[in-house]
C-alpha cells in the first residue's frame, strides 16, 4: 500500500473534510449510518435533516451536486425493487392516483429510499474525499483483520491490471478486423475470456513469488502511520452526534 492510487469516486481537494484522517471519517460514516437505519420511518422530518446534514458536508468538502447524483444512480436497482414493493406487499390498501396499493409496502418502500440514499451518499461523500490508499490504511487503523485488507488492497490493484489488460485485448482484435455483432462471435469473446482468466492467474503466481522471495510473511509493512489527535476526532463525530440528536428525537415524537 505504499504507491498512491487514485479512482474515479475521488475528487482532489483542500477542504477541511479531505484533511481528516480517513480512519476517522470511516468511523464517522459508519456510526452516522447506524443512525440512519435506527431511526423509525415515521419520522419523516428527520430523513430531511439528514439530507441537510450530508449536504452540509458535501458543501464543506467542495463536492458539486451533479458530481454526488450522478454517484447516487448506483442505487437505481434498489430503487427499482423499493418502487415495487407497494404493489406486491400484502396488508391494508390505499388508493394513491387511482392505483390500489400495500400501506405497509408504502411504508417499506420509503423506509428502503430513504435510508438506502441516506447511506449511499454518505459512502459517496467518503469515497470522494478520501482516497483508496487512504481507505485501506484506515481500514488497517482501525483494526480491520490484516487478510482482509490485504484481499481489499490486492483487488483494487488487480482490477486495474485486468482492466488496462482487456483494454490492449479489444484494441487487438479490432486491429484485426473483429466486431462483436452477433452470436457468431460469441466464440470468439469466450476464447478471450479465457485467455485473459489465464493471463490474471500467471500474474498473480509471479506477484506472489516475488513477494515471498522479498521476505513476505503474511503482513504487508505498514509504510504510512496515520493518527488522529482529539480535535479531529471531534470534527469527525459532529456529523454522527448530531444524527443521533435528531434520531433520539423522533423516537420521543412517534
Amino acid at each position: 500500500m505504499g504507491a498512491g492510487h487514485a479512482h474515479a469516486l475521488y475528487r482532489a481537494g483542500r477542504s477541511p473534510v479531505h484533511a481528516l484522517p480517513p480512519h476517522c471519517k470511516i468511523a464517522a460514516v459508519f456510526c452516522f449510518v447506524l443512525v440512519v437505519v435506527a431511526t423509525p420511518r415515521e419520522a419523516l422530518w428527520a430523513f430531511g435533516l439528514y439530507a441537510v446534514l450530508l449536504a452540509g458536508v458535501a458543501a464543506t468538502a467542495r463536492i458539486p451536486a451533479g458530481f454526488l447524483l450522478k454517484r447516487l444512480l448506483i442505487e437505481i436497482p434498489f430503487v427499482t425493487f423499493a418502487l415495487l414493493m407497494p404493489f406486491v406487499a400484502e396488508g391494508a390498501r390505499v388508493d394513491v392516483l387511482g392505483l390500489s396499493l400495500s400501506q405497509s409496502g408504502l411504508w417499506g418502500a420509503w423506509n428502503i429510499l430513504a435510508k438506502g440514499t441516506l447511506g449511499v451518499a454518505a459512502s459517496v461523500i467518503l469515497a470522494s474525499t478520501t482516497e483508496l490508499r487512504a481507505l485501506l490504511l484506515g481500514l488497517q487503523r482501525l483494526r480491520l483483520p490484516p487478510l482482509l485488507v490485504q484481499i481489499a488492497s490486492f483487488m483494487i490493484r488487480y482490477g486495474d491490471v485486468i482492466t488496462d489488460e482487456m483494454r490492449r485485448m479489444r484494441i487487438a482484435r479490432r486491429s484485426r478486423g473483429f466486431e462483436a455483432r452477433g452470436v457468431r462471435q460469441w466464440g470468439v469473446l469466450a476464447k478471450s475470456a479465457g485467455a485473459l482468466f489465464i493471463r490474471s492467474y500467471e500474474r498473480g503466481e509471479r506477484v506472489h513469488l516475488a513477494m515471498l522471495s522479498r521476505g513476505y510473511t503474511g503482513t504487508m509493512p505498514v509504510i504510512d502511520e496515520v493518527t488522529a489527535d482529539r480535535a479531529q476526532w471531534g470534527y469527525a463525530a459532529a456529523l454522527p452526534l448530531t444524527a443521533l440528536a435528531v434520531c433520539l428525537t423522533g423516537w420521543m415524537l412517534v
